[in-house]
């Protein structure tokens, strides 16, 4: 059986037991890559950890909702994820390109505004933007529907590249009213306005919770660890728990839990849903 760890810190230690004393409140948030799936090199390989979905059936029952917050279009990480038409998930919520889409299990459907046009304009200029900059060989372009982003994983110094890019691509986002997200080697380009932590306070709001746990683990997350603290300050318990990454350090200096990375989320989420019985 998996063994419930400590937080750290007074306010998750307070934010975990009241989502134990009263599930039937608790918003459990959870980021998709680095947090319910492992992080690969080519993102459209990436796919939830084989006991994700078991361990979400077992406990979405027992809390007021899930939510899986993630930059990926909603459809995507639904696919990535296996979340579609599993018992025990019928009301997880999938929150798309950071909120601005949402999936519901109980329809099958996405709901989403309108894209910014900044987005196509951006696609159009970026090959040259990266060619003027002197990405090295193994940069590539994600095309993400409502955003597109720039990997340097592959690259042949993939930290020097990523910093190399910051400046150039902060510029044409700005000439088009769209802002940079930087993560784990990657540089996202995306409309402003949302984020994680948007997310996260309306998905909260909309239910009622209350209490909220949030799991995740790159610089994108931020927001959504922000929003808690937030949530805390006004009197919400909440729980902040990091997928543990050696590459995004402030996440974890800011986490009152820090667990190994998708195999210790699902173990969390397993123990969690054991405790609560």
């Amino acid at each position: 059986m998996d063994l419930l760890p400590t937080p750290v810190t007074q306010a998750g230690r307070d934010g975990l037991r009241a989502v134990l004393d009263k599930p039937r409140t608790a918003v459990v948030g959870l980021d998709f890559d680095g947090t319910l799936a492992p992080i690969v090199e080519d993102p459209e390989q990436a796919r939830a950890h084989p006991d994700a979905v078991p361990a979400l059936a077992v406990l979405a029952p027992k809390v007021a909702s899930v939510a899986v917050i993630t930059g990926r279009p909603a459809e995507v990480a639904v696919h990535h994820g296996g979340f579609a038409a599993v018992p025990g998930l019928e009301h997880l919520t999938v929150l798309g390109h950071y909120g601005a889409e949402r999936w519901s299990a109980a329809t099958g459907e996405v709901t989403a505004p309108a894209p910014h046009p900044g987005v196509a304009a951006v696609r159009a200029e970026l090959p040259a933007v990266l060619t003027r900059a002197g990405a090295s060989q193994g940069t590539w372009i994600e095309e993400k529907g409502r955003a597109v982003a720039v990997h340097t994983r592959r690259a042949e110094d993939p930290q020097a590249t990523f910093e190399a890019l910051r400046g150039p691509l902060a510029d044409l986002a700005a000439r088009h009213g769209l802002i940079v997200e930087p993560g784990r080697l990657v540089l996202e380009l995306r409309p402003p306005g949302m984020d994680k932590g948007v997310a996260l306070l309306d998905h909260v709001r909309r239910t009622a919770a209350g209490s909220v746990l949030y799991a995740g683990d790159d610089l994108g997350d931020l927001p959504a660890f922000a929003a808690v603290e937030e949530l805390r300050a006004d009197g919400l318990p909440g729980l902040l728990v990091c997928s543990g990454s050696s590459e995004v350090t402030e996440l974890a200096e800011r986490a009152d839990l820090v667990v190994d990375g998708p195999e210790g989320v699902v173990a969390l989420l397993r123990a969690l849903a054991a405790r609560i019985g």
